[in-house]
């Protein structure tokens, strides 16, 4: 990776070649068809396993047992498996993923509570203890809880503009004195940076002065930040941090009972606490500074804007954002709380992962110390399946089918490597990589590009555009939220991870007019639609591109890229007014909801967040069945009542409109040893 002061995408940095004792291609072939693997960084002491269903009533009914404070279980109660676990000398075996009584049934159709992390003794050859374990029956994959780096650990300087903003005020959409110098949402041409560098192109940009005609934003869309933390008392931030209202802030207390302590904003898995960090010597604001492109606050009078920040002046809030923390300080994080964070997100409301990370891709320059990653997604999947089926989890389970989106959206970083393929886990088919541009159209110089990349966005070129030997410049680069030893504040940074929220914000603010428009859609349905609106780049790929790599360093040694074998590989420039004007008339409308609750228990329907205008019409409802359940309707709000088991229909009339509501009323599940 770059070795540059400003950070890049691969901020955690992966590193995949295989430390697999066995080296020839047969023994790699018989490791994948016994679904376990040995990457690099492998924890020692630590393998994650997962059972086949068959074992789903055995390990249920064994650790029921254990519910009433038996401490840390040690073994699963199936004796084969913990006949090895006692030659291994495990002390902890745990369920990888806590319960959530609210979605254990969706985790167990998902199989996601099959997997298991076991702890024994570092001593042991991991190794030989994979193969112990996969000669087992009743373990169907196998794989190392690998270590999860980031590349930088030096902090980030902050780098206010030097001249203050070159635009007027009353040339743009908001009054944050400062949103002049986001050339990746309004680019001009000419003055899109402090100074008027050459070779800036007016468009090129994610057109937001033109969606911003038809919305700001919407808070109830969800943006999951997988990163460092992120500062969510920043004065440019705060009111647009997702709240976990149940919870109390870092407290020892899981008052909403998901299996986590005091996660109000968020959780910080990296040190498996409620506590967002952002204030360490080593945190480098990178979660920050992606959280601000997508929803900095808009039109407050301070810093900058976010793509979907809302518009305080007008009273309106943008769309939110969780902060998943997979880095604290130096902590290293782990494959198993990547995939708990992937899970938690879709299970407490996201609906996009923004995710400026990933491995290595396997064209990497080993001369340029890079450790290749995996080359197909068959390999990926085969070191990591916990990793992919925690992604799918996602994809398959975020939203709601009577929200505005069914299922999660999954935006990646490609890499910052020069390489041309993008990295895993964004190269999966079922995810989106993102390359990025400068501010001509030209592809960013460290940009990773490929087949696999599917949209570009613009993530600043300090190589193309800084001025060779100089350590000060912006570069053309992308302005936004950091923190600084603690203290909020704006700063400079470039990389395919400033790109990646660009993508990640546009999405939100498409999601957020279709709240608006009340219309549905399926995830791979918006995908369509984002990627069928944004702008075809390659025309601009012609002639050479001259650039200074690490232009900083004194004697930066001039270098010229053939643009035209990025042709097809990169992506098309995500347009946010493109993809708005197209929403209204997509996808479907929204529906009411049909009611799933219990005898005694009581549900609200906000009904105005199904009809357009909903705001401002009158309603009224009428239960068939008052026997099975009763309703009352004040204002826009429905509440629900179940009285005995049952199926009965809810008739809601809107304006003179009838609307049916099939209404089921059963039993919740008992307490029945569920981990």
């Amino acid at each position: 990776m770059k070795t540059r002061l400003f950070i890049y995408s691969a901020l955690l940095a992966f590193s995949l070649s295989s430390c697999d004792k066995n080296e020839t291609g047969n023994e790699v072939l018989e490791q994948q068809e016994t679904s376990s693997s040995l990457t690099a960084d492998a924890i020692d002491g630590e393998l994650l396993i997962k059972f086949y269903p068959e074992m789903t009533s055995i390990l249920d009914g064994y650790f029921a047992t254990r519910a009433a404070g038996a401490g840390m279980a040690t073994r699963c109660g199936i004796p084969s498996t913990d006949e090895v676990l006692e030659i291994l000398g495990a002390y902890s075996f745990e369920r990888v993923f806590p319960v959530d009584p609210r979605n254990e049934e969706r985790t167990r159709e998902a199989g996601l509570h099959l997997w298991y992390k076991v702890c024994f003794d570092e001593n042991v050859d991991l190794d030989a203890a994979i193969k112990r374990l996969s000669k087992l029956g009743e373990i169907s994959k196998i794989q190392c809880n690998r270590r999860i780096y980031r590349i930088d650990n030096r902090v980030a300087e902050e780098k206010l503009p030097a001249n203050g903003a070159t635009r007027a005020a009353s040339e743009l959409p908001f009054n944050d004195p400062e949103l002049a110098l986001q050339w990746g949402y309004i680019n001009r041409g000419g003055y899109a940076f402090e100074q008027p560098w050459a070779g800036t192109v007016a468009g090129c940009d994610v057109g937001c002065e033109d969606a911003w005609t038809l919305c700001t934003g919407d808070s109830s869309i969800i943006v999951g930040v997988m990163d460092e933390g992120v500062h969510w008392e920043h004065p440019d931030l705060r009111a647009n941090i997702w709240v976990n209202e149940d919870e109390e802030y870092a407290s020892g207390e899981d008052n909403d009972g998901n299996g986590y302590k005091g996660d109000r904003y968020g959780y910080n898995f990296a040190s498996d606490r409620g506590y967002i960090a952002t204030t360490s010597t080593n945190d480098t604001g990178h979660g920050t500074h992606v959280a601000g492109t997508i929803a900095a606050v808009n039109n407050n009078g301070i810093g900058v804007s976010g793509i979907a920040g809302g518009d305080a002046a007008a009273g309106k809030g943008g769309v939110r954002i969780m902060s998943l923390q997979i880095f604290d300080d130096n902590r290293a994080s782990t494959v198993a709380m990547e995939a708990k964070a992937f899970k938690y997100a879709a299970d407490n409301g996201a609906v996009i992962m923004q995710c400026s990370w990933g491995y290595n891709s396997a064209y990497s320059n080993i001369m340029q110390g890079y450790t290749p990653g995996p080359a197909s997604e068959e390999e990926w999947e085969t070191l990591y399946p916990l990793e992919k089926e925690a992604i799918d989890y996602f994809i398959n389970n975020a939203g709601s089918p009577n929200g505005v989106i069914d299922g999660g959206i999954v935006v990646f970083a490609s890499g910052n490597e020069f390489a041309g393929m993008s990295a895993y886990p964004g190269a999966y088919s079922k995810c989106i990589s993102v390359s990025a541009v400068a501010a001509d159209y030209t592809p960013a110089t460290y940009s990773n590009f490929g087949v696999e990349v599917d949209l570009s966005a613009p993530g600043g070129d300090g190589d193309y555009y800084g001025e060779p030997g100089s350590s000060y410049d912006n570069g053309g680069m992308i302005y936004s939220t950091i923190v600084v030893e603690g203290k909020p504040t704006y700063g400079y940074y470039e990389g395919t991870s400033m790109a990646c929220p660009h993508v990640s914000g546009v999405i939100a603010l498409g999601l957020s007019y279709a709240v608006e428009q009340r219309r549905h859609f399926r995830a791979q349905e918006f995908i369509d639609l984002v990627y069928n609106t944004a702008t075809d780049i390659d025309p601009y790929f012609m002639g050479e591109k001259m650039s200074y790599y690490n232009h900083s360093s004194p004697g930066s040694a001039a270098t010229k890229t053939e643009l035209s074998k990025y042709k097809g590989k990169m992506g098309r420039l995500v347009n946010a007014g493109a993809l708005l004007r197209a929403i209204d008339g997509a996808g479907n409308e929204m529906k009411l909801p049909n009611i799933y609750l219990a005898p005694g228990e009581a549900q609200v329907v906000e009904l105005s967040r199904y009809f357009v205008g909903g705001e401002k019409l009158s309603y009224s409802a009428k239960v068939a069945d008052s026997g099975i359940a009763t309703c009352a309707v004040s204002g826009s709000r429905m509440t629900v009542t179940g009285i005995d088991e049952g199926f009965t229909t809810i008739k809601v009339t809107v304006d003179g409109k009838v609307h049916d509501v099939q209404v089921t009323v059963r039993n919740g599940a008992n307490s029945n040893g569920w981990m």
